[in-house]
């Protein structure tokens, strides 16, 4: 486990002066914290929670342009112009001689070749409307993909949570370990610098040497030093803490012990494995994200196959426009035309080009399958492995008991020939160290039981 860092303040503040990193965590305040509470600031401040958020309303943007295929087009046009005279050619390309123009109800009139008289300002004026009726389907898959693209970033948001958690975690029990290994080193300070009291007056009365002080001396030295060095780790990983949830420098988060003993007795009624099996089918991630990965290469091939179908259309459009230069004679008027019609479109090349792209969408598609047949089997074996890990501390703490009830034992019977001067200090302080690393194992063991629950949880995602 690579955790962080709060605990080990809460005992350093028990300290009292014993060493310089202590009274520097002693002058910080404490905050008790439980994980759960630790899970709600994760998810509002969370800087990875929050870069997962706005790339999922970045994908609700996605479904709602994707949707607006479904509406109709509206496009209109202004313009402004200007217009030179028209010069009128003979078939010969000749501006000499003339050319006969029919007017209605006049008859032929001859005109002369050459510059005629133009209108010089234009202008045009159009609106047209057109709805998609059929396009091979291509708008509905695109809504569809656009909807599994927003499903996928959900799942994204979900994930970047349970990661953040699981890695609080960590930093959590990190900091409760730290400060049971504190705990600990502090009782051993204490029992040392009690011998070697003893043994300065036993030495007076010329019982004793003084390089069996000087050996107590130096392992006074060695336990200041190791005390040091597990304040320094867990302030640490205090800040690590402390900068993932965005909190003050200053704060230092204390463990709630009393919130961790009910995790641990709640652990002893542990689900089977099939149970997990079946958490895990329906709420991992990893292979809801690989469904919704399924899902959007299938859409991906009906998006390839509406390449190679007709597209069919509503059009209306109104044009009006001046001056009409259509004639033969520039006419300085507006014209204005409608039509409603049916467009329809289809690319004859699409049937020999776009093949391969309806393979390829296939191919990519069964790939996506495979992918999430392996997303379930990591998860299965994944669960495995961790449930017996689980069920392996399980055993461990167990042991841890007995250890200490025999640790508690000796303790007792060597205390006990101490006091009738039967033992020397030296078997009290090794019969307290034993007593010390057992219950230090047996909390250990708890955590270290604890860990692996909270990661089969992770990998359940139900965190």
């Amino acid at each position: 486990m690579n955790r962080h860092i709060a605990y080990s303040a809460l005992a350093v503040a028990l300290m009292a002066g014993v060493s310089s990193p202590v009274s520097c965590a002693q002058e910080k305040t404490g905050q008790t914290m439980t994980l759960a509470a630790l899970y709600n600031l994760a998810d509002r401040q969370s800087q990875k929670v929050r870069v997962s958020e706005v790339a999922l309303q970045a994908a609700d943007e996605g479904v709602a342009a994707a949707r607006s295929g479904l509406l109709p087009s509206v496009d209109l046009s202004i313009q402004g112009s200007y217009t030179g005279n028209a010069v009128m050619l003979s078939r010969s390309f000749s501006t000499s001689g003339t050319t006969d123009y029919t007017v209605p109800g006049v008859g032929v009139v001859p005109v002369p070749n050459g510059k005629q008289d133009t209108p010089h300002w234009g202008n045009s004026f159009i609106a047209q409307v057109s709805q998609t009726v059929y396009a091979g389907g291509a708008v509905r898959s695109g809504i569809r993909m656009a909807e599994l693209v927003r499903e996928m970033a959900e799942l994204d948001v979900k994930t970047s949570r349970q990661e953040v958690r699981f890695l609080l975690t960590g930093y959590y029990l990190d900091l409760c370990k730290l400060g049971n290994q504190i705990e600990v080193v502090r009782r051993n300070i204490e029992l040392t610098q009690k011998e070697i009291e003893q043994m300065k007056a036993r030495r007076e009365q010329g019982v004793v040497l003084q390089n069996d002080i000087t050996r107590y001396e130096f392992q006074l030295q060695s336990l200041q030093l190791t005390l040091t060095r597990l304040a320094d780790a867990s302030a640490i990983i205090n800040y690590q803490l402390v900068t993932t949830l965005h909190l003050p420098e200053q704060t230092v988060i204390v463990p709630d012990k009393d919130a961790l003993n009910m995790e641990i007795n709640a652990v002893s009624a542990i689900p089977d494995q099939e149970t997990w099996q079946q958490t895990a089918a329906d709420s991992n991630l990893g292979i809801r994200q690989a469904t919704v990965a399924a899902n959007l290469s299938e859409q991906r091939i009906r998006q390839a196959r509406a390449e190679s179908l007709p597209s069919v259309a509503v059009v209306a459009e109104n044009n009006l426009s001046g001056p009409y230069t259509q004639d033969l004679i520039p006419k300085d008027c507006n014209v204005n035309v409608w039509f409603v019609g049916i467009d329809v479109k289809f690319s004859l090349g699409s049937l020999w080009k776009n093949r391969h792209n309806i393979r390829k969408a296939r191919i990519e598609h069964r790939q996506s399958q495979e992918a999430l047949a392996l997303a379930r089997e990591g998860v299965e074996n994944s669960v495995q492995a961790n449930y017996t890990d689980l069920l392996t501390s399980c055993t461990e703490v167990k042991t841890q008991l007995k250890q200490v009830e025999l640790a508690e034992q000796n303790y007792a019977v060597v205390q006990n020939r101490y006091h009738n001067d039967l033992a020397l200090l030296t078997d009290m302080v090794d019969a307290s160290n034993m007593k010390l690393s057992a219950e230090m194992a047996l909390v250990d063991a708890r955590i270290n039981m604890l860990y692996n629950f909270y990661r089969l949880k992770y990998i359940t995602n139900t965190l």
